[in-house]
């Protein structure tokens, strides 16, 4: 299971830089545009991604002492899913920290810890008790999701993404 987290890390990381590289190609005020989307433009998609991925990570932090999470821990807690964090460009440089530090706490995840309780409030203040891998499950699946939103509206915008599946980054080992 440690092997599939560092993977879907490392397709997190590797998705998340084509789709910055591919909405970089539009104008700024394309990449704002309220497109009708679940979270309006691509911009707000992108950002809801990157608020999920430290409320979650924040959560995380709290299960061991992940010394990969020390830079997570000193960042403030997001009010909520749609808060604003910045410029585009502003968004796209966190983003790249950010899913360093994710690939670099896949490979400190101890498989021992993936059936403990995770113990935390939702973003309203609920409490809430789930496993952990799980949870961390959840983590990936969250971005993998709301990333096929934003690529529907890059696809709308015209520019074509490519094979965004994680089969991309498992190896082939067919003889030729």
């Amino acid at each position: 299971m440690c092997a599939h987290i560092v993977r879907m890390a490392e397709y997190n990381e590797w998705m998340n830089a084509r789709l910055y590289e591919a909405a970089a190609t539009l104008p700024e005020d394309e990449i704002l545009a309220d497109k009708g989307a679940f979270f309006g433009s691509l911009y707000g998609t992108l950002n809801h991604i990157l608020l999920g991925d430290v409320i979650w990570l924040k959560r995380f932090a709290t299960m061991a002492d992940y010394p990969a999470l020390d830079p997570v821990r000193a960042m403030p807690q997001p009010a909520g899913f749609d808060q604003r964090s910045g410029s585009f460009s502003e968004l796209r440089a966190l983003r790249a920290s950010l899913d360093g530090i994710i690939r670099a706490w896949a490979g400190e995840i101890d498989e021992a810890e993936l059936p403990r309780m995770l113990e935390h409030k939702s973003v309203a203040g609920l409490p809430f008790a789930r496993e952990f891998g799980g949870s961390l499950m959840h983590f990936f699946n969250h971005q993998t999701h709301h990333r096929g939103q934003a690529t529907t509206l890059l696809s709308q915008a015209g520019i074509d993404m490519g094979p965004t599946d994680l089969v991309m980054l498992v190896p082939n080992v067919a003889q030729a």
